[in-house]
C-alpha cells in the first residue's frame, strides 16, 4: 500500500493519527509473529520465542511503545523490513498446517488486525493528501448535479432482542472479547433510513448556517466545532457555487447522491438536530442488520475504490454493509460480564471515551464485518471513512431486559 511513495512522501508528518510507514508496516509483521509463533498461554510475554529480530519487541509492540517515540526508532530499512515479513510469514503458513481445530484463534486475530491495518494505511494516505498504489481501484468521478436516491426508513417494531456474540455458536469461530457475550436487551419501535445521509443533504446543512448555529450541537459538539474552527467536513473547499471533495491526492466535484464521508460524531449529530431525527443506538443497528429486512449492496474489500451512491430500489437498508462505516449514539462500553482475551489491549483502554461505529466501509474487508461487530473511535475522529445512517422512534434506544 506504500511501495509507490518516494522516500520524501514517506516523510510522513509527527500527527497523532498516523504511524511512520516503516514502523506501521513492521508492527503488522510483529503482531503476526508474537501471536502466531511466539505466545503461549503459559509464556503469554513471549520470552521462551525470541524474535527473529532482537529489537522487534522494543520497536513494534504498540502496548509498549508510545506513538510520539514512534519516528525516532531505529527500524530497519525496507529490504530488512520484508525479509522480516517474508520469514515470519513461512513460519505462521507452517504453523498454521499443523495446528488442529480449536487452536486457530490466534491466525484468525492476527489476520483481521492486518485487515484493520491496511484500511489503516489507506486512511493515512487521505489524511495526508498522497496518491493510491496505481493497481488500486479508482472510484469514477460524477457529476455533482446527479439527484439523490429516494429516502424513507425501515420501520422495526422493536423488542426483546439478544445482543452480541452467543457462546458456542457455531457459525463465529472468532469473537473479539467485546462481542462477549449475547444479552438481552430490549429496543422500543424504531424506524431506520433505508440509506446513509447523502452529500447533497449535508450540502444543505453548510448552506443554513450549520456550523455556525450553536442550537444543532451538543455542547462537546460546539466545543469541538470552536476548537477546530471547522465550517464543513473535512476534505472539502468550495470553489463559486460548487463543492469539490479529495479524495487521496484528487480533487473532484461532490457527488450529491453519494453517502457523506469523513464527518464525526459531533457533525453527525448537529445534522441530525437541523433535520429532526438522531443516530441510532448500536443495539438499534444490530437489531436492524439481524431481523430480517433485505440488505442492499455491500461495499466492500475495496471493489469500488470509495463510497457509491445508494440504489433507489424501495425495499431494505442499503449499504448497511459497507460503503462508509456509521456512527451510532452509543458509546463504547463493556457488555455485561466482559474479560479481556490475551489481547487485552485491544478493548479495554477504549472504554467510556470512544464511540462505536458499525458496518465497515468500502475498504474493510467481507471477512471482519458482521452484524455483531463493533468499532470504535473517538467522537471527535472524521479521517475514517465514516458517515451516518438516521434513526427516528423512541429516544430510549434500549434498555436492559
Amino acid at each position: 500500500m506504500y511501495a509507490h511513495l518516494t522516500p520524501e512522501q514517506q516523510a510522513f508528518p509527527q500527527i497523532p493519527i498516523v504511524n511512520l510507514p516503516r514502523w506501521e508496516v513492521g508492527h503488522v509483521g510483529w503482531f503476526q509473529e508474537f501471536w502466531c509463533r511466539r505466545w503461549r498461554p503459559d509464556d503469554p510475554q513471549g520470552a521462551r520465542t525470541p524474535s527473529r529480530i532482537g529489537q522487534a519487541d522494543l520497536w513494534w509492540d504498540s502496548r509498549n511503545v508510545p506513538h510520539a517515540t514512534r519516528w525516532t526508532l531505529p527500524v530497519p530499512d525496507w529490504d530488512g523490513i520484508h525479509a522480516y515479513l517474508d520469514a515470519t510469514l513461512a513460519d505462521t503458513l507452517a504453523s498454521l498446517a499443523a495446528s488442529r481445530d480449536g487452536e486457530r484463534y490466534m491466525f484468525e486475530l492476527a489476520l483481521y488486525h492486518e485487515d484493520m491495518h491496511v484500511e489503516a494505511l489507506l486512511m493515512t494516505l487521505q489524511t495526508l493528501a498522497l496518491p493510491l498504489p496505481p493497481w488500486y481501484p479508482r472510484g469514477a468521478d460524477r457529476s455533482a448535479a446527479a439527484a439523490p436516491p429516494a429516502a424513507g426508513d425501515v420501520v422495526f417494531a422493536g423488542g426483546a432482542f439478544a445482543q452480541g456474540a452467543a457462546r458456542g455458536d457455531e457459525r463465529m469461530r472468532f469473537v473479539f472479547d467485546n462481542e462477549k457475550w449475547r444479552h438481552d436487551v430490549v429496543v422500543p419501535p424504531f424506524a431506520l433510513a433505508r440509506r446513509c445521509v447523502t452529500n447533497g443533504e449535508f450540502a444543505a446543512f453548510v448552506e443554513a448556517g450549520g456550523y455556525a448555529r450553536r442550537e444543532w450541537w451538543t455542547d462537546a459538539g460546539w466545543r469541538w466545532r470552536e476548537q477546530s474552527g471547522a465550517t464543513h467536513p473535512a476534505y472539502w473547499q468550495r470553489d463559486g457555487a460548487r463543492w469539490w471533495r479529495r479524495r487521496f491526492a484528487a480533487w473532484a466535484p461532490v457527488a450529491d447522491d453519494e453517502p457523506v464521508v469523513h464527518v464525526n460524531a459531533h457533525e453527525a449529530e448537529a445534522w441530525c438536530r437541523f433535520a429532526g431525527r438522531r443516530l441510532p443506538t448500536e443495539a438499534e443497528w444490530e437489531f436492524a442488520a439481524v431481523h430480517g429486512h433485505p440488505v442492499a449492496g455491500a461495499n466492500l474489500d475495496h471493489r469500488a475504490g470509495g463510497p457509491v451512491a445508494a440504489d433507489d430500489g424501495p425495499e431494505g437498508l442499503a449499504h448497511l454493509f459497507g460503503n462508509v462505516w456509521e456512527w451510532t449514539a452509543s458509546a463504547f462500553v463493556p457488555y455485561p460480564g466482559f474479560a479481556a482475551d490475551p489481547y487485552a489491549e485491544y478493548s479495554a483502554p477504549w472504554f467510556g471515551d470512544h464511540r462505536v461505529i458499525r458496518g465497515g466501509s468500502f475498504a474493510t474487508r467481507s471477512r471482519l464485518v458482521h452484524a455483531r461487530f463493533r468499532n470504535f473511535y473517538l467522537p471527535e475522529r472524521r479521517d475514517m471513512f465514516v458517515g451516518f445512517r438516521t434513526c427516528k422512534g423512541s429516544d430510549a434506544g434500549h434498555a436492559n431486559a
